[in-house]
């Protein structure tokens, strides 16, 4: 069967395996404390596919395993007669380990994942330095965060039933608790890079961030220290338009992820909300005189399991009602929980939309309308917030932006 893969099958299989090993060991021929290099590891490589081809022949698959004990055996006993200060050579051993598993995937026909898996492999091998220092920066929280969300994922969700239960059969466990870990992916990313980056890096990361974690929590916190210093209010007003503006990048990704055959259609809406927030944004930053550095945004872990829990039990319930009203009233019923659920998460009645509309429950102009609603009544309250929790220092700054945003959204939505 392989030689239907390529027409020069063997010998293709073993250029691959050839070019694979030498991406591997070009990076370890520039580590010094490295017992091996770019002849160490092509040979590796060929021997994983030669240890492949040999067990398929013979059907003795532990040809395979008894190349991968012999190699690792002897790049261990290398690194025990020359020791070496620093560098144990645990890392240049699992490189080993992998090159010539990936041989042995070549000749299996996973050449795709072979290869990618190599570049992944080099990449992890060249940027030592810097991850390094990024597992030096994480603290106990940020620790925990990325173990909460391992919970959520890998824990949680494969043991959750994917069926349909409750009215309207819309209530379904996996999938409810798949939109948590997407949601809570999304965030966690968001303040995995604020942390890494955001703080040190002015305005424009702050804001985008910001927004990618918590666009609400960015705005409260920015509106408070507008208040409490009137001279940063102008920079306020960017971080705030900034992580607003970040949520229709979220819920562009949400969509592509969810339901990718709205995109089309919604992506037009969205993009135009987007052109023009950013133009207002442009304005707004060119007008200012000075532009000082914002002050430190503190974010919670997105991925906490109470978080999770109560975004789970927010979605659920605004599916149900919205499944419920949308038959009792029609679309009126449904777009009067889109304002309402709108004003304070936006997230949660997307993706009932997105829920109802795979469903068939809702056509596609009252998913995206929906979508458009809650948008809408999302912006109205996070202007009113920062109004009112600044004392009035960001309605002239923050409403024009926020105003185009609504007109761009609005614009777009009647051009479909």
């Amino acid at each position: 069967m392989n030689d239907i893969i390529h027409p020069l099958w063997p010998w293709s299989a073993f250029m691959v395996s050839l070019a694979i090993g030498l991406l591997i060991g070009l990076e370890r021929e520039r580590s010094p404390a490295a017992k091996a290099g770019l002849r160490t590891f092509s040979l590796v490589a060929l021997a994983g596919t030669l240890g492949a081809l040999l067990a398929e022949k013979t059907g003795s698959s532990w040809l395979l395993a008894a190349g991968l004990l012999i190699l690792g055996g002897m790049m261990v006993a290398a690194y025990h007669r020359m020791p070496e200060k620093g560098d144990p050579g645990t890392t240049t051993i699992a490189a080993i380990v992998v090159c010539y598993s990936l041989g042995a995937l070549v000749w299996y026909g996973y050449i795709e994942l072979a290869v990618s898996l190599a570049i992944l492999s080099t990449v992890l091998l060249y940027f030592k330095t810097e991850l390094r220092g990024v597992s030096q920066r994480l603290t106990r929280t940020d620790l925990v965060s990325i173990l909460q969300f391992a919970v959520l994922s890998l824990v949680i969700l494969p043991v959750l039933p994917n069926e349909s239960y409750g009215p309207y059969g819309v209530l379904n466990p996996s999938q409810i608790w798949w939109m948590v870990v997407l949601i809570s992916g999304i965030s966690l990313a968001g303040y995995a890079a604020l942390r890494i980056a955001g703080e040190r890096n002015g305005t424009l990361l702050t804001g985008l961030l910001g927004g990618a974690v918590s666009s609400t929590a960015t705005t409260l916190t920015f509106s408070r220290n507008s208040r409490d210093n009137p001279g940063i209010a102008g920079i306020a007003a960017i971080v705030i338009l900034l992580a607003n503006w970040m949520v229709l990048i979220r819920l562009t990704i949400v969509v592509a992820v969810v339901m990718p055959t709205l995109l089309p259609r919604l992506g037009i809406v969205l993009a135009g909300g987007g052109a023009a927030g950013l133009i207002g944004i442009l304005l707004l930053w060119r007008r200012l005189e000075e532009k000082p550095k914002p002050p430190i945004l503190q974010v919670h872990n997105p991925a906490e399991i109470r978080t999770a829990l109560a975004f789970g039990g927010l979605y659920a319930v605004i599916l149900l009602v919205a499944a419920w009203l949308s038959d009792l009233a029609g679309k009126q019923g449904l777009y009067g929980v889109a304002i309402v659920s709108g004003l304070t998460d936006v997230d949660a009645i997307t993706l009932s939309g997105l829920r109802l509309f795979g469903l068939g429950t809702i056509q596609a102009d009252q998913a995206i309308t929906v979508i458009l609603l809650a948008l809408l009544s999302n912006i109205v309250f996070k202007t009113a917030l920062a109004s009112v929790l600044s004392g009035g220092q960001l309605v002239r700054t923050v409403l024009p932006g926020m105003t185009m945003t609504s007109i761009g959204l609005i614009g777009a939505w009647l051009l479909l």
